[in-house]
């Protein structure tokens, strides 16, 4: 018995319907057949050109190839030069504060610091006074890893730095300090640091946001800014462990201590490190003496701002249109300000001719624009009566006026 097959073949009706259907059917193979050549050719597909995208070249360049082309990507670039010159300066600085070993609440905190001396068998790294903080012991860790005892030669809670000497045997790069006062608003800036406290020698990129910003800061947390800090804005991530980390220009070269950031959830990318300007000569003072030689008045001041209408009128008994300056509440009898007469509840509204409506603007006048030795002139209100007198500045010991 013949199967379906060999009837239907062996049909002469059927095989001449069968021979259309096969024409058409070759027909279509062939326009199918076309169409997977073009779409594999424009794809690449069958490209003889096509090389396997191994080619690392050992001066930097890195190739990478599509059908028919060749790309090279250059890895070295100028920001790649200035990270690979100033990153092995920049260190972790651990504040340890405990001394049991498996206690992990003995390190109290993680910044970072920038070694920017070598010299005989110590090597100095700079960083901010709020890392070192009340720290039992400190250490710094290469970018190896390698671990040093550091010791804390002086630290300055007005300007957040501080100086700590390593030994100096297994350091091997120093960080350059570049000019901060040159420094122009888009120009490239680098951070280098250890943020969180987990991840050292991180690397982020931005530009200067503004060279010369000035922002309050309140170091003793009293909620009363202590001093108008002249700092470097950026938007180059700065995270918490990145503090004391090196801001570094194009040319690698050290223009700024990271500090602090604006850290708020509506905030994003403003960052603010201490210009190098500003930095070198505090490092100095504390490399060589363990503080900070600044003229001295000897005297403790709040903000008029923080005495009640009662007692501005019955204690301080100032005119009522007198509403900004600082009352002094404490006077050393030797000091400079006790010699020229001044005392407790006295208000100064003015040094040298220049209006003091805060601690802060009195601390910039002070610090900034006298020195030990010069005369200053203060003008001030005592019992509704306004007074003037001349002092001597002295040279601080330590905190205060």
């Amino acid at each position: 018995m013949m199967g379906y097959y060999d009837q239907e073949y062996r049909n002469p009706q059927r095989q001449k319907g069968n021979k259309s259907r096969s024409f058409l059917m070759g027909l279509t193979g062939v326009l199918l057949g076309a169409l997977l050549v073009l779409f594999a050719t424009e794809f690449g597909l069958f490209s003889s050109d096509v090389k396997p995208d191994t080619n690392e070249e050992a001066s930097g360049e890195t190739t990478e190839t599509t059908p028919g082309e060749t790309i090279k990507v250059d890895v070295n670039t100028a920001i790649t030069e200035a990270v690979e010159k100033a990153q092995g300066a920049v260190v972790e600085v651990e504040n340890i504060q405990g001394s049991s070993l498996f206690d992990q609440e003995n390190k109290a905190g993680v910044g970072s610091g920038v070694i920017y001396k070598k010299e005989g068998d110590y090597a100095y790294v700079v960083t901010n006074q709020h890392v070192v903080a009340n720290a039992g012991q400190l250490e710094i860790a290469l970018v190896d890893g390698t671990k040093l005892d550091a010791e804390l030669l002086g630290s300055d809670e007005i300007m957040d730095l501080a100086v700590l000497r390593v030994d100096g045997s297994k350091i091997e790069e120093v960080a350059e300090f570049g000019s901060s006062s040159s420094l122009k608003p888009g120009e490239p800036a680098i951070a280098i640091g250890n943020p969180l406290g987990n991840f050292p020698g991180t690397v982020t990129q931005g530009i200067i946001s503004a060279a010369d910003r000035t922002i309050p800061v309140d170091p003793n947390g009293d909620g009363q800014p202590d001093w108008q800090a002249e700092v470097i804005q950026t938007d180059a991530a700065i995270n918490p462990g990145n503090s004391g980390g090196a801001l570094i220009n194009i040319k690698g070269q050290v223009i700024g201590i990271n500090s602090m950031k604006i850290a708020q959830q509506a905030v994003e990318g403003i960052g603010f490190a201490i210009p190098a300007d500003i930095a070198r000569p505090i490092i100095a003072d504390l490399e060589q003496h363990g503080t900070v030689k600044r003229p001295y008045m000897g005297v403790a001041i709040v903000p008029l701002t923080q005495v009640s209408n009662y007692h501005r009128q019955q204690t301080l008994k100032i005119p009522s249109e007198v509403n900004q300056g600082v009352v002094v509440t404490q006077v050393e009898g030797t000091s400079p300000a006790g010699k020229a007469g001044l005392k407790e509840f006295d208000v100064i509204i003015s040094l040298d001719g220049e209006k003091v409506d805060s601690p802060a603007a009195l601390r910039k006048h002070l610090y900034s624009e006298k020195e030990v030795g010069e005369e200053m002139e203060v003008t001030y209100y005592r019992e509704g009566e306004k007074k003037t007198t001349t002092m001597t500045l002295g040279e601080s010991k330590g905190k205060g006026e």
